[in-house]
């Protein structure tokens, strides 16, 4: 017996058949992630609720809390539990957090090297009702572990972000959503969209990699140091007219002698 053709559908039935062309809607929760290009690309706007997602990258510290702080403040807002972090690798600065709107009041930071003992925190963590969002930093998960917390984030109405190195973009993984998330130049993220419902995202999504605030911050920084170059190079000149003001490297170059290395004496 054949399978029905789409045409025999009713107008109703049509709107509930997905096509692999085209985005998919999503078929659970989803919470906004703060970042509206991202949101654009993403089945039902937004990180998936009960559901892990994964992201890969080649630092696990890089650009994870201005990827994820917009959603992580929103879900501590309404739902009032705390943010487990498993095996984050360096103590989050909480006045920074604090700024962004995620209190450091509700993080819990769950220190281990071992695996098996991360894994274990993950699902308590998603066993708990009050948890409103889960990252965890599982490099040597495997394939089978990995199943097996997207089984127990499917029976938690929360958050799950898994952090893995970008040398398993090419391994199977049972994320609904996979990212690859690069660093890029003039303070920015390219994220790539590696798994979604819905066709390739051929070109990389740029974001900013670092607040607004923070941004203007380092660009007043250097024009004041910029500045001061120039008005020490300005003083240099009109005492010495006709001179000119070198800045020394005083950073070593592999195979390079100075005048005054020893190496250089003996020679």
């Amino acid at each position: 017996m054949g399978l029905p053709s789409f045409d025999s559908f009713s107008p109703s039935a049509r709107q509930n058949v997905w096509r692999g062309d085209e985005l998919g809607s999503a078929d659970m929760p989803v919470l906004g992630t703060g970042h509206p290009a991202l949101d654009a690309e993403l089945p039902g706007g937004g990180w998936p609720i009960g559901a892990m997602t994964e992201v890969l990258q080649a630092a696990p510290e890089a650009h994870v809390w201005q990827l994820l702080l917009p959603v992580l403040s929103r879900a501590v807002e309404t739902r009032g539990g705390p943010v487990v972090l498993i095996g984050a690798p360096y103590e989050p600065f909480g006045p920074a957090l604090a700024a962004a709107g995620l209190p450091v009041e509700a993080l819990m930071w769950v220190r281990s090297e071992a695996s098996a003992a991360r894994l274990w925190a993950c699902e308590q963590a998603l066993r708990c009702a009050d948890v409103a969002g889960v990252l965890a930093w599982l490099p040597q998960a495997r394939v089978g572990e990995l199943r097996r917390l997207q089984l127990a984030a499917a029976q938690h109405e929360g958050l799950l972000f898994v952090f893995r190195p970008e040398s398993m973009a090419q391994s199977a993984s049972p994320a609904r959503l996979r990212l690859q998330v690069v660093p890029a130049e003039g303070g920015q993220m390219d994220v790539h969209l590696l798994k979604r419902r819905g066709p390739p995202l051929a070109m990389p999504l740029t974001l900013p990699a670092r607040s607004e605030r923070m941004t203007a911050l380092l660009a007043a920084s250097q024009l004041r140091r910029k500045r001061r170059m120039q008005e020490l190079q300005g003083a240099q000149e009109e005492a010495n007219p006709g001179t000119t003001v070198v800045r020394l490297d005083l950073r070593r170059k592999e195979g390079q002698l100075h005048a005054m290395d020893r190496v250089a004496v003996a020679a």
